[in-house]
């Protein structure tokens, strides 16, 4: 990608972001350099490496599609469905080799950037997409981009024994995803619980979440009268988000803490969510 089209990328997204969507393709494409096997185990995964990297090249060119403009039909919004199209599309899909995934990773990551870059210049950056998880515009969908790479990124370096790459940086920039996709998750549990959370991920402002009659709500500002309070470490914050890590195992390692009227209430806080 040129010069002039990353300047027009910084301008057209929240600062940084087209940025840490370039570097992440790329730290990907990194780490798939080294795969000397791409039949192995992905740890939590019921993929192999060669079809977590097929999974990463094939949802990277449905964003960018979107991006665009274009309709792409992918389930109905839940998680089940979700699993299900991507199964469907695995099969599909046949490339499970290291170099022609991880320059089809970058290559769709960059194309995204793209499109989004020509919505901004023909003036319809503000439209509303339709996305796997509902409707969204293009700096929403551009997080969840980036929070999609991180999850399997996170994996595949946890297959191939190689430093992930989330931080602080990148899991502020998932946020705004995170916190538009909570409602469309929510598990069946969350119907019963009438409950109000303070999230305060460390380095940002905190942020509400209410459950009420089964009804999920995030709120810019912390709720009057919360019941519980969590303060996480930011990438803690998005394994726990995105299934990756148990509550009970982030708090033993000091990644969380909680206090308020019903701290109990903090462990339960990521079981109320289906990770898509």
């Amino acid at each position: 990608m040129g010069r002039e089209t990353q300047a027009r990328t910084g301008d057209s997204l929240p600062e940084g972001l087209g940025r840490a969507i370039r570097e992440t393709s790329r730290a990907i494409a990194a780490l798939l350099d080294g795969a000397t096997d791409m039949t192995a185990p992905v740890p939590g995964l019921e993929w192999t490496v060669g079809e977590t990297a097929a999974h990463l090249a094939l949802a990277n060119a449905l964003m960018a599609d979107v991006a665009s403009g274009q309709e792409r039909s992918y389930g109905d919004g839940t998680p089940q469905s979700l699993a299900a199209a991507n199964a469907r599309s695995l099969v599909e899909f046949s490339e499970r080799t290291a170099e022609p995934l991880a320059a089809m990773i970058v290559e769709q990551a960059d194309a995204f950037l793209d499109a989004v870059d020509r919505a901004v210049a023909d003036g319809t950056a503000g439209r509303t997409l339709m996305t796997p998880l509902g409707p969204m515009d293009h700096g929403i969908l551009a997080s969840y981009l980036l929070t999609h790479m991180l999850g399997h990124g996170y994996d595949l370096a946890r297959a191939l024994r190689r430093p992930h790459m989330i931080d602080e940086m990148r899991v502020a920039l998932c946020l705004p995803f995170l916190k538009t996709a909570m409602p469309r998750v929510a598990a069946a549990s969350a119907s019963t619980l009438t409950a109000r959370y303070t999230l305060r991920v460390r380095g940002g402002a905190p942020f509400g979440v209410t459950f009420s009659n089964g009804t999920v709500e995030v709120l810019p500002e912390p709720p009057e009268r919360s019941d519980c309070t969590i303060l996480t470490q930011p990438v803690a914050f998005l394994l726990l988000a995105l299934g990756r890590l148990g509550p009970l195992q982030a708090m033993a390692r000091g990644g969380v803490l909680a206090w308020g009227r019903k701290p109990w209430l903090a462990p339960r806080f990521p079981t109320l969510f289906d990770a898509p």
